[in-house]
């Protein structure tokens, strides 16, 4: 958090530049931005932003408003951390400019074709903005270092396993001392591009027999808990506890986090660097600016963390009404800035890599 207060100012400065933006003159430069003489009186931009959406960038968000919004006294972001699912559902109905959701609109549910109808003179678009680790946490007291496979933590989570001494576990351990304490495995109550992104993790590598999805199999059991920060809390309060949160929860919450193994075995500490490896051999699936990214979660890649998601603002390529266009376009711009990418890696999140966050750039100035 302190390297994230160190950027605040060049955070705000970066922002000062933006005020033109949503503007059909875009040849200004989308990274780092130098602040023009006169910057100091403000900006001409006003208004409010409604978004919603994933808890899982809710804390980058609370930065990325504490810039903006700094630069831009005339402008009131409203993020609300809902959700994954519920912020889609909020785009669709066109209640908010924005969504934050941790996977992409969804093929199979019809997602693209209502977020379109809803844009009405555009389509919509995935603008990856942010990596979000996703940290397997426990509550094992006198276990440090833990070491997961993901068949391991598929049992766990499948309720298959249900001591922490289990054979499996002691595989994965072997110089460890384990209790008999009882596994207390939590999941999201509320769907949750976590959740989805956790078990395409599980379905790709573990042998899990439940389609991926944002709303947990009701199946594999374990207790619920709604949003990020309260299954941080139900962890922290709960000895014998797993589950899986985004780093920067899991961070602000001091939980210990296991090591994950990927595709070759190596297991692999959570880092932003790490789990950046991941995200930087992602194809790009959508087309044009749209930017649905597909994740390898049995990564071979040497020191790449496998357990990762992406959240996405989805918003309208075109068709935003005429007050959203400008807030929302030069939102965007600074959250893909040199200087609002930089101040998440204080937070607990990871950079896009340059090659992508060049796409994004070029996607957000097509906005229009």
């Amino acid at each position: 958090m302190k390297y994230a207060g160190r950027l605040a100012a060049a955070a705000i400065i970066g922002v000062f530049s933006l005020a033109a933006c949503g503007t059909d003159d875009n040849s200004g430069d989308t990274g780092t931005s130098t602040a023009p003489t006169g910057a100091a009186t403000g900006s001409s931009l006003s208004g409010t932003i409604n978004a919603a959406g994933s808890s899982a960038q809710a804390n980058a968000m609370d930065e990325w408003k504490k810039g903006f919004q700094s630069a831009n006294t005339g402008v009131s972001i409203n993020y609300n951390p809902a959700g994954s699912g519920a912020g889609v559902q909020s785009f669709i109905q066109g209640t908010v400019a924005f969504a934050g959701s941790d996977s992409a609109l969804n093929d199979e549910k019809g997602e693209p074709a209502q977020a379109d109808a809803r844009c009405k003179t555009g389509k919509a678009i995935n603008l990856p903005m942010v990596i979000g680790p996703v940290a397997v946490v426990y509550n094992v007291p006198g276990v440090d270092g833990l070491q997961l496979s993901p068949k391991t933590i598929g049992g766990i989570f499948n309720s298959k396993i249900t001591k922490w001494d289990d054979p499996a576990i002691k595989a994965d351990n072997p110089d460890a001392t384990l209790p008999s304490t009882a596994i207390q495995a939590f999941h999201r109550s509320d769907e949750s591009g976590t959740s989805d992104n956790f078990t395409k993790f599980l379905k790709a590598t573990a042998d899990w027999p439940y389609e991926p999805g944002k709303a947990w199999p009701a199946e594999a059991k374990g207790q619920g808990a709604k949003g990020s920060d309260q299954i941080a809390a139900s962890v922290k309060s709960t000895e014998g506890a797993i589950s899986y949160v985004e780093l920067s929860f899991a961070e602000n919450s001091s939980l210990q986090k296991a090591k994950v193994a990927n595709g070759s075995g190596e297991f692999v500490e959570l880092t932003p660097e790490s789990a950046g490896k991941t995200v930087e051999a992602a194809q790009v699936a959508g087309t044009g600016n749209d930017l649905k990214l597909k994740i390898d979660y049995a990564t071979s890649a040497a020191g790449a963390y496998p357990i990762v998601l992406v959240t996405y603002e989805i918003t309208c390529e075109k068709g935003l009404s005429a007050t959203d266009l400008p807030l929302v376009k030069s939102f965007l711009t600074y959250t893909a800035s040199d200087a609002g990418q930089q101040a998440l890696t204080g937070l607990g999140y990871a950079p896009l890599p340059a090659s992508l966050i060049t796409k994004v750039r070029t996607a957000v100035e097509a906005i229009s």
